[in-house]
């Protein structure tokens, strides 16, 4: 987002935004990326090209705040994931197990999580796999807006996991709701139902954001410097 090219009283790019991710003021513009289902239309709704995206895959954070980009005359980039606390890193550094929850997905996020496990990226050289029961597992990765009819079994399943734990969110629809926010028959994320560890923007996310983010989170990739995004 570039602010400076932005023409004065020009909303259009918070207008075509389908989910409400972008927040003009008068102090500059902030973005949303929990929110962003990265579809361009604000991209294509900015005549004067404020508004371009980045390829940067690098974009999964600790906490949900971090998601928000500010432009203008407070500047704010995403500050990228941080590791496990040391304790945490003992116990799963090595080896993670994962059980994956789809709690209303679209089957987007899911189909790019199982792509992890294929032989392009073997999620496994690294240590980390997906788990048939959440008994079996360290932590859930979860995808969707968490419908009522799921919201039980989310929980259901996180108390099944042996303490310690670690929860991972994927896509725009667990981390705000997506497209469904605010709707009374889903709860808007993951995080309103258990507490969530790693956050993993996009719609979906690339198995590259994926991947770097759980990486990210078990020390294996350092954070040098922040997203620029």
């Amino acid at each position: 987002m570039d602010r400076s090219r932005c023409e004065s009283g020009c909303s259009d790019c918070a207008s075509a935004c389908p989910t409400d991710a972008i927040t003009l003021t008068h102090d500059g513009v902030a973005i949303d990326l929990g929110k962003c289902l990265f579809c361009t239309d604000c991209v294509e709704a900015c005549s004067s090209g404020a508004i371009t995206h980045s390829s940067d895959h690098r974009m999964a954070v600790r906490h949900r705040d971090d998601l928000i980009v500010q432009q203008g005359i407070e500047e704010r980039e995403i500050k990228l994931a941080a590791s496990l606390e040391k304790e945490s890193l003992r116990l799963f550094g090595r080896s993670l197990s994962l059980r994956q929850v789809s709690a209303g997905g679209c089957s987007g996020c899911e189909a790019e999580i199982n792509t992890l496990n294929s032989i392009l990226f073997d999620l496994g050289r690294f240590g980390v796999h997906l788990a048939a029961s959440p008994r079996h597992a360290d932590g859930l990765i979860i995808t969707g807006p968490v419908t009522n009819n799921m919201a039980g079994a989310l929980r259901s399943a996180y108390d099944a996991i042996p303490t310690p734990k670690i929860v991972i969110a994927v896509g725009a629809c667990a981390l705000s709701g997506g497209l469904f926010a605010g709707h009374p028959e889903q709860h808007d994320g993951a995080d309103r139902v258990v507490p969530v560890d790693l956050y993993i923007p996009g719609c979906p996310p690339h198995p590259v954001t994926i991947l770097d983010g759980i990486l990210r989170l078990l020390g294996r990739i350092e954070n040098d410097h922040d997203s620029d995004v």
